[in-house]
């Protein structure tokens, strides 16, 4: 799928910045506890996943400082099938703080502009100014937001060992950032290693993986990609996570689950803070092995099932109750009954 601006819609008041931040970090933590109390990952997977989640929050968390008072620029959410923001907004939040002493020389310096606000708000008992404001946010942007924290393009985790019991005995993940959907995708490799230990090779682990597995695509394609550059590394199970779409108010997509809360908000039926999270897990396992090339630079290859695909959905109870009645066949093609989430309530 191809993404234009048309796409997009900006955020372009205060209290569209507040509606939007509150409903992702509230989602996306309510999301969090419930993969964990559900155990759709195992205790390891889970804490990974929750780590880059706090680093999806982070970064939206910094978008939000950045625009709330700019009156020039406006943060752009993805329409169609995401709800997150634009990749292009975590682009410029990298490369803005990659900028950071330069713009913090630029800036007016705090103790000046806390004496300004004192004056305004003690002696003239005046409101600060839009543009005082954004002076005061740009300052708080700059000077505390982190670069590494920030969830890049592609994010790359560390070669653990394993889990006991588990199908390989090294675990490697990472994630990206899929442009085409504007979703975020969090993987695992549990893969065995031919030698005393793989952190030799990390650094060509690390590159394969960047440029064979940072987008989206058939996830049996994706292993082979693997397997074929990484010649003393065995992949033995790839799990993919596709963090999305979130079904809510700003979405515009043909998505069925969309339409029904979007129809359920129209009629006011339901209120306009619902939403729903739709997960995909896809996983692809290696079931024998098998040597390829010339007698004197054999290499082993997987030769790979086919790939187990679960779809989920997130959602409070009475949305549940709306997808039940408006979509049965696919609430019944899930891989659970959709999984109970909180309702978030605005003020």
């Amino acid at each position: 799928m191809i993404v234009t601006p048309l796409d997009s819609a900006v955020l372009d008041s205060k209290e569209q910045y507040v509606f939007y931040h509150r409903m992702i970090d509230f989602t996306l933590k309510e999301l969090i506890v419930a993969v964990q109390q559900k155990a759709l990952l195992s205790q390891q997977e889970v804490l990974l996943f929750k780590q880059y989640c706090d680093l999806l929050l982070y970064s939206i968390e910094a978008m939000r400082v950045k625009y709330m008072y700019d009156d020039e620029e406006n943060m752009k959410v993805d329409l169609t099938d995401s709800g997150f923001p634009n990749y292009l907004e975590f682009r410029y939040l990298f490369n803005d703080l990659g900028l950071r002493d330069s713009y913090l020389g630029k800036l007016t310096d705090i103790e000046v502009l806390k004496d300004e606000f004192l004056d305004t708000l003690l002696r003239k008992k005046e409101p600060i100014a839009k543009r005082k404001l954004f002076q005061a946010a740009s300052i708080v942007y700059y000077s505390s937001a982190k670069k590494e924290y920030i969830f890049n393009r592609f994010v790359q985790g560390k070669i653990i060992q394993a889990p006991q019991g588990s199908a390989g005995q090294y675990l490697v993940s990472w994630s990206f950032y899929e442009v085409s959907h504007n979703r975020p995708f969090i993987c695992y490799m549990y893969f065995d290693y031919d030698g005393s230990d793989p952190q030799k090779e990390r650094e060509e682990i690390y590159t394969a993986l960047k440029n064979v597995a940072d987008r989206e695509m058939a996830l049996d394609m994706m292993a082979y990609g693997i397997d074929k550059r990484l010649a003393n590394v065995f992949p033995k199970l790839i799990k993919r996570v596709d963090l999305g779409p979130i079904h809510n108010v700003f979405a515009k997509d043909e998505n069925k689950v969309t339409h029904v809360i979007l129809d359920g908000i129209s009629k006011k039926t339901i209120p306009l803070e619902s939403y729903a999270i739709s997960v995909q897990i896809d996983e692809v396992t290696s079931k024998s092995e098998f040597k390829e090339g010339s007698f004197f630079s054999k290499q082993t290859f997987q030769k790979w099932d086919t790939v187990f695909k679960q779809r989920y959905v997130f959602a409070p109870h009475r949305i549940i109750q709306l997808l039940y009645n408006k979509t049965p066949e696919i609430m019944n093609k899930l891989a659970k009954p959709p999984l109970e989430l909180a309702s978030l309530t605005m003020k």
